[in-house]
């Protein structure tokens, strides 16, 4: 299978694991197998964005591209270039809004945040992240919306990531967390602020994602 395509990654069965909430910091928490139920639902509504706004490779302010790649739904898309990071109404390659962010995404997300203990989450920004095997994500804060007050809803989808979770310096010692399809990783409170990031990724071919991890993270941006 291409991993660069859209059409056909969603067509075979999910693996199926255990629900139950794991905790890995004061008011952090990974909901195992959390998503599975929705993803009937789930896939098809980002296929249809991925088709509005593809995955691209953005480059870092310190002019380094990105091994995973991007894309966005809702009001707001995070976006990067050699001039900094930020959140843009506007999908940079297309001159667009990026998508609207699709209802059924939008209350997966904020269910996933109530049962880690946040109430009221209301997300304007859904970050698509693919990595390929060999992606990672460098460890980094997420600190580019306008409060903290909100948590980070982090769906995993596809092949198995390892998540590192460290503290509020980037030298902390970090966990390692396994990821694995149907995974919803949830930070907030005390915990917003933590360094974290994704070791590269195994090969592999995921049964129903394909030879791919594709990473939902839906935050409150404005």
């Amino acid at each position: 299978m291409d991993p660069h395509s859209t059409g056909d990654l969603f067509s075979d069965e999910a693996l199926q694991q255990p629900a139950r909430r794991e905790q890995i910091g004061e008011q952090s928490y990974v909901l195992r197998g959390y998503a599975l139920p929705w993803l009937e639902r789930v896939l098809p509504e980002l296929r249809a964005v991925l088709a509005q706004s593809p995955f691209r490779h953005m480059v870092t302010p310190g002019g380094f591209t990105m091994s995973a790649a991007l894309s966005s739904c809702g009001e707001l898309g995070w976006t990067t270039t050699t001039q900094g990071y930020r959140y843009s109404p506007l999908d940079p390659e297309r001159q667009q809004p990026w998508p609207g962010m699709p209802p059924i995404l939008r209350e997966l997300a904020i269910d996933a945040a109530s049962a880690a203990g946040f109430d009221a989450f209301a997300p304007d920004a859904c970050l698509i992240n693919r990595y390929v095997p060999g992606a990672r994500m460098s460890l980094h804060q997420d600190k580019n919306e306008r409060n903290y007050n909100a948590p980070v809803v982090s769906v995993s989808l596809g092949l198995p990531a390892v998540f590192l979770f460290g503290g509020h310096q980037r030298s902390d010692k970090t966990q390692k967390i396994s990821l694995f399809h149907g995974d919803v990783a949830v930070w907030g409170g005390v915990d917003r602020l933590r360094y974290h990031g994704v070791q590269p990724i195994k090969p592999g071919v995921h049964p129903r994602m394909g030879p791919q991890r594709i990473n939902l993270t839906f935050r409150t941006a404005g």
